[in-house]
C-alpha cells in the first residue's frame, strides 16, 4: 500500500517536470523567434532635473528707478535684485514722472532704456513706469507680469507728500530690501559737475585743490565750500576686490576666439558708450575693453576730468552685457606686445569720441594695429559723448542745483541715521 503510493507521487512529479520543461522550452523558442526584448531605460538624471526646473515657475522680481546718469551703484542694485529671484524685470520711470517728483532728468527716457537693457543682470524692462507703486500698478505687476516680489534699497524713497513709495508692497508682504551701494548717487555725480562749474568761475583766492585729484583718489571735501550753501558730497567710493569679482565674468576667451579690443575713458558711462560696445561685440566672440587711467585722461582732456575715477568707470563697463573683460588702467598706445599678449584679432574705435585728432598726431596710439591691418573704425550709432552730458548739466545748472539741494537733504538724513545692513 505504501509502495504504490510512493510510485504514484513519483509519476506525478515526473509528469509535472516534463510539462514544465515543454512550457519553458516553448517560451524560450518564442522569445528567440520574436527577437530581443526592448526594456525601457530610465531618463538621465540631468534630464529629470531639467524637467523639474521647467515645472517650477521662475521667481520674478521687479525693481524700478529713474536710472538717470546710470552708474555702478544702479548696476550693483540690479545685481542684488537679480540674486533674489530667477528673472529681473526693471521699471524705467518716465521723464514726466521724474520731473514731477524730483526735477528734470539729465538723460531722456530712450537713453535710460538703452542703459538699463545693457545691464547683464536685467531680463526685461517696463518703460514709462510710475514713480509711485499704486495699487492698480501693483496688481498689474502681480497679474500681468507675474511678479513675486518688489525690490528696493535700504534708503528711503519718499513721495512729495512724505509717504513711502513702497508702502503698499510692504503691506501685502511682497517687498524685499537690498543694500544701497555706498559712495555714489546721481545727486553726487551731478554735484561733482556743478563743483567743476563753480570752481572754473571762482577766483584763485578760493585756493581750491584740484577737483580732479579729489575725484580720482575717491576722497575730498565732505561738502562744497564755494559759498553756494550747497551740501554737495564728493565721492567716497571705496573699491574692493570683492566688488570687482561680483561684476566680472567667470569665463575667458576660447583658444580660437576672435578677440575684439576697444579702449577709452568711458567717463560718465552713457548710451553712446553702450551702443558702440554692442557693435564692437558683434564683430567677434570676445570683447576686451581697455579703460584709461585718470592721469591719462587728465593729460588729454583737462584737469577736471575724469568725473568718475578709474575703479568707478571699470565697474560701469564690467556691468555691460556686451563686455567680456576689461583692462583696468589700459595704456594709451596699443603696442605689438599688448596685441600678442591678449591675442587681439581686431582693434576698433568709434567715429564719435572726445578726441578724434589722434590720427593727426605724431604719436598715434593706433599706429601699430593700423600698420598690421587689424584696425577698424566703427560708425557710432549715437552722437553722445561725456561732454554732451556735462553740457546738459551746465546749460540747466540752476535747475539741477535746486534738484540737488532738495535731494541732498534726504541723503543727509539717510547718512546720519544709517545703520549696518547685511547684503552683497
Amino acid at each position: 500500500m505504501e509502495a504504490s503510493t510512493g510510485t504514484g507521487c513519483s509519476a506525478r512529479t515526473l509528469t509535472a517536470c516534463v510539462i514544465g520543461g515543454i512550457v519553458l522550452g516553448a517560451s524560450v523558442l518564442a522569445l528567440h523567434l520574436a527577437g530581443p526584448v526592448s526594456v525601457p531605460s530610465l531618463p538621465p538624471l540631468d534630464a529629470v532635473r531639467r524637467r523639474l526646473r521647467r515645472r517650477r515657475r521662475p521667481v520674478r522680481v521687479y525693481m524700478d528707478g529713474c536710472f538717470d546718469m546710470m552708474h555702478y551703484g544702479h548696476c550693483n542694485a540690479l545685481r542684488q535684485a537679480r540674486a533674489l529671484g530667477d528673472e529681473l524685470i526693471v521699471g524705467v520711470i518716465s521723464d514726466e514722472e521724474i520731473k514731477a517728483n524730483k526735477g528734470p532728468p539729465v538723460t531722456p527716457l530712450h537713453e535710460r532704456m538703452i542703459m538699463v537693457r545693457a545691464v547683464k543682470w536685467v531680463d526685461d524692462i517696463i518703460p514709462d513706469a510710475p514713480y509711485a507703486i499704486t495699487e492698480e500698478f501693483m496688481n498689474k505687476l502681480f497679474t500681468e507680469y507675474n511678479i513675486d516680489y518688489i525690490i528696493h534699497g535700504d534708503d528711503p524713497c519718499l513721495l512729495p507728500d512724505g509717504t513711502d513709495a513702497y508702502a503698499l508692497a510692504k503691506k501685502v508682504g511682497r517687498y524685499k530690501q537690498i543694500k544701497r551701494t555706498e559712495g555714489v548717487s546721481t545727486t553726487d555725480i551731478v554735484g561733482r559737475m556743478l563743483l567743476c562749474v563753480r570752481e572754473r568761475s571762482s577766483s584763485d583766492a578760493h585756493n581750491h585743490s584740484s577737483l580732479q585729484r579729489q575725484f580720482s583718489s575717491g576722497h575730498g571735501q565732505k561738502v562744497d565750500d564755494s559759498g553756494s550753501g550747497s551740501g554737495t558730497r564728493v565721492s567716497h567710493f571705496l573699491p574692493t576686490s570683492r566688488r570687482i569679482v561680483q561684476f566680472s565674468n567667470s569665463r575667458g576667451p576660447g583658444p580660437d576666439s576672435r578677440i575684439i579690443y576697444i579702449d577709452g575713458a568711458f567717463d560718465l558711462f552713457h548710451a553712446g558708450h553702450v551702443e558702440i560696445l554692442r557693435l564692437a561685440r558683434e564683430l567677434g566672440d570676445f570683447l576686451l575693453v581697455g579703460i584709461h587711467t585718470d592721469q591719462t585722461i587728465s593729460s588729454t582732456r583737462g584737469r577736471h576730468r575724469p568725473i568718475m575715477n578709474l575703479h568707478e568707470r571699470s565697474l560701469s563697463v564690467l556691468a555691460c552685457r556686451y563686455v567680456d573683460e576689461v583692462i583696468i588702467g589700459a595704456p594709451w598706445d596699443v603696442s605689438k606686445d599688448m596685441i600678442t599678449t591678449f591675442n587681439i584679432s581686431l582693434v576698433v574705435h568709434g567715429t564719435i569720441a572726445e578726441n578724434m585728432d589722434y590720427a593727426k598726431d605724431d604719436a598715434n596710439p593706433y599706429a601699430v594695429p593700423m600698420a598690421m591691418g587689424i584696425y577698424h573704425r566703427l560708425e557710432s550709432p549715437l552722437d553722445i559723448t561725456t561732454s554732451t552730458i556735462i553740457r546738459r548739466i551746465v546749460a540747466n545748472h540752476e535747475a539741477y542745483q535746486k534738484r540737488n539741494e532738495k535731494k541732498e537733504a534726504s541723503e543727509k538724513k539717510y547718512y546720519e541715521g544709517k545703520s549696518f545692513v547685511n547684503g552683497e
